[in-house]
């Protein structure tokens, strides 16, 4: 049965999720159909929510067709397609060049999203990683790859829905996955929902600024 929308979705993943509720956990989405999935979880778990920001890597003349993917950070991640690379005959210099593109809108997206707001501290923590749906996974292993590097605790792969295939070969890429249906025979992820409708930045950012990290809480005595 498809989910009613993106916030149907997050409603039964944070129930699912919800033996995290006492731990330390960040939750992070995949923007922007992950971002209404993963406010739903954040604030079942009371957590702070951040985003991972990914981009294809798509072959020049036809753009939807992934070479790989690349994800921002001081150290930027790129998972490569070799298959595709092989097969499409791109030059490392064309594909240099394409990574370069997508890191630059990369930038651009995370200061219209986040401005100046600093990245969650998930050192130490649980992760929790969302989007609203997979199909490949490419974008999401990029995303889970990179995360390891910043040292959570447990790194939790969380979707309403995959294909089969898919989530069996990303056991690997995280501690626990956690996806609501799978699916041997996919379709596109929008199938597995009555309303599928684009999320705006607008709502992305409105989404973004009602969960920000708390601020900690100050122990000392006023002094005067």
């Amino acid at each position: 049965m498809p989910f009613e929308n993106r916030v149907d979705a997050g409603r039964e993943l944070a129930r699912a999720l919800e033996r995290y509720r006492k731990d330390s956990v960040v939750v992070l989405a995949l923007p922007r159909g992950g971002v209404p999935i993963a406010a739903e979880v954040a604030a079942a778990l009371n957590a702070p929510l951040d985003l991972v920001l990914v981009r294809k890597i798509g072959f020049p003349p036809q753009p939807e067709l992934a070479m790989g993917a690349v994800v921002d950070g001081a150290d930027p991640i790129i998972v490569r397609n070799e298959d595709v690379i092989r097969m499409t005959g791109v030059s490392e210099a064309e594909f240099d060049d394409v990574c370069r593109r997508e890191l630059a809108e990369i930038e651009r997206r995370r200061t219209r999203y986040l401005g100046s707001r600093a990245p969650v501290e998930i050192a130490g923590r649980t992760a929790i990683v969302i989007d609203d749906g997979l199909a490949t996974g490419a974008t999401m292993r990029a995303a889970l790859r990179a995360l390891r590097k910043r040292v959570p605790s447990k790194m939790v792969l969380a979707v309403p829905v995959a294909p089969s295939d898919t989530l069996r070969q990303m056991r690997g890429d995280a501690d626990e996955i956690v996806c609501l249906e799978d699916h041997e025979f996919f379709h596109a992820i929008g199938g597995y929902y009555s309303d599928f409708r684009q999320v705006s930045d607008e709502e992305l950012i409105s989404i973004l600024a009602r969960h920000r990290e708390p601020a900690p809480v100050s122990t000392e005595k006023d002094s005067g």
